[in-house]
């Protein structure tokens, strides 16, 4: 049944279309709603909007019911329209009148803001842990193979001398930057949006504080209409961090595919890592880190396609919103889903030895050749072209030594401070799992 039933039945099509793909999706949301709907439970009690036995009664149900949402045999009921229905028509069947009172003093509107930002977080959190194992899997590789030197492009073209630990250790950098930025989302993201009813509050004597509290977040969106305002853009907000890391992986994604060509032939990775062809017995191809860019690809789109989703809404609720949850949540799932994959291709990839010893990259040292003489007393410019005139000529000769001495440079790459700077934005980024959440709701006295 649905909650809005008024005895008139819907147009079968219509319902289809407007429900979409929601069950889908609303199967994920499922443990949330019941996380945000045992803290309006606590609440409605509290206030006496609800009699604490009666209170008591649906906290009960709801905990016992939390462990089936789980499963991955839980479904909807083809008649409920979401899961909002699903669970409030269970409480009716199991309570009866204490579970046609739990509707009392909110809507679905903040209902499934609620249940989606606590999906939002806790997702967050497995996000994080991802991206902390391809963090440490840089970082160890980077210090494992510190001493070997490649090339380093501008322009793709041969610019001067690189090393691995320069170039793993810039895409560990990379990510602390994209925490940086997370950090700043989980903070927008993590307010509470539960009381703000249909987007105009509510005139039951309600505390939104408690609520706060009880269902974990650290702050309270304080406007009922800026709470529905935002829906939709703390969706993009999210899709924003996730975006900044799919920019780091894609790219990294990047470099490996050119890197492991036969013509570059700078790393190499375990044949199990590597698909072949149907008719080239010779072939090892990237599929793995193509696929990496081309989902990271996508993920990367997603802020353009929700801000365009909701760029022109006036204020309040509107059915447009529903169509957020199928944007991110596979968004959600491809991330990590690819934090994990370049974790894996990164642990196993093995790099070569002795690479700048090519003649071939004869040509990378000349820059050393100019900073000798600038050292050794010639003003830059003349030094520079000095050293272009032996180049045209033919007389340049390198020297295939380096020396480098400052932070962030092939002789000092910097690891620990980047893992410095990673202690110091994961420090930030702390993020109460929903399970304890939970816990501490079912134990609610």
């Amino acid at each position: 049944m649905k909650l809005w039933d008024k005895e008139k039945k819907t147009e079968e099509a219509v319902m289809k279309f407007t429900v979409g793909n929601d069950q889908s999706f609303d199967k994920l949301l499922a443990p949330y709603d019941i996380i945000g709907s045992m803290a309006h439970a606590i609440m409605l009690g509290k206030t006496g909007l609800l009699k604490q036995e009666e209170a008591q009664q649906v906290l009960r149900e709801l905990a016992d019911y939390y462990p089936k949402t789980k499963s991955p045999s839980f479904a909807l009921d083809p008649d409920d329209e979401d899961i909002h229905s699903h669970l409030e028509n269970h409480l009716v069947n199991t309570l009866g009148d204490p579970g046609k009172k739990i509707h009392t003093a909110r809507s679905r509107n903040d209902q499934v803001m609620t249940a989606m930002l606590l999906l939002m977080k806790e997702e967050l959190r497995l996000v994080l842990e991802d991206a902390d194992v391809l963090f440490d899997t840089l970082i160890s590789q980077a210090a494992l193979y510190n001493k070997y030197l490649l090339p380093g492009y501008t322009h793709t073209q041969v610019a001067m001398p690189s090393s691995f630990a320069l170039w793993l250790g810039a895409y560990a950098e990379s990510l602390v930057n994209d925490l940086q930025l997370i950090s700043g989302i989980l903070k927008v993201i993590d307010q509470n949006p539960l009381g703000s009813a249909a987007g105009y509050g509510s005139s039951f004597p309600i505390d939104r504080e408690l609520t706060t509290r009880l269902a974990g977040f650290s702050a309270l969106q304080v406007s009922a209409v800026s709470a529905q305002l935002n829906r939709g853009k703390m969706e993009m907000h999210m899709a924003t961090g996730l975006s900044s890391l799919a920019n780091t992986m894609s790219r990294l994604a990047a470099d490996m595919i050119l890197f492991m060509s036969q013509d570059l032939h700078f790393i190499s990775f375990r044949d199990e890592l590597t698909t072949g062809s149907s008719i080239m017995p010779h072939k090892k191809n990237p599929d793995v880190l193509e696929l990496v860019r081309a989902h990271c690809n996508t993920i990367m789109a997603m802020p353009a396609t929700l801000n365009g989703l909701t760029a022109n809404l006036i204020s309040g609720y509107h059915r447009d919103l529903q169509l957020t949850k199928e944007i991110l949540v596979p968004g959600i799932s491809k991330t990590k889903q690819c934090l994990q994959m370049m974790a894996l291709m990164t642990s196993s990839m093995v790099p070569r030895d002795h690479i700048l010893e090519d003649p071939k990259y004869a040509l990378v040292f000349s820059v050393e050749a100019v900073n000798r003489k600038v050292m050794e007393g010639t003003p830059f410019r003349d030094a520079y072209r000095e050293v272009a005139s032996e180049i045209e000529s033919g007389a340049y000769k390198s020297s295939g030594k380096t020396e480098y001495t400052h932070t962030g440079s092939i002789g000092n790459p910097g690891l620990e401070l980047i893992k410095g700077k990673m202690h110091a934005a994961r420090s930030a980024l702390q993020i109460r799992p929903a399970e304890k959440i939970f816990e501490e709701l079912k134990h609610y006295v």
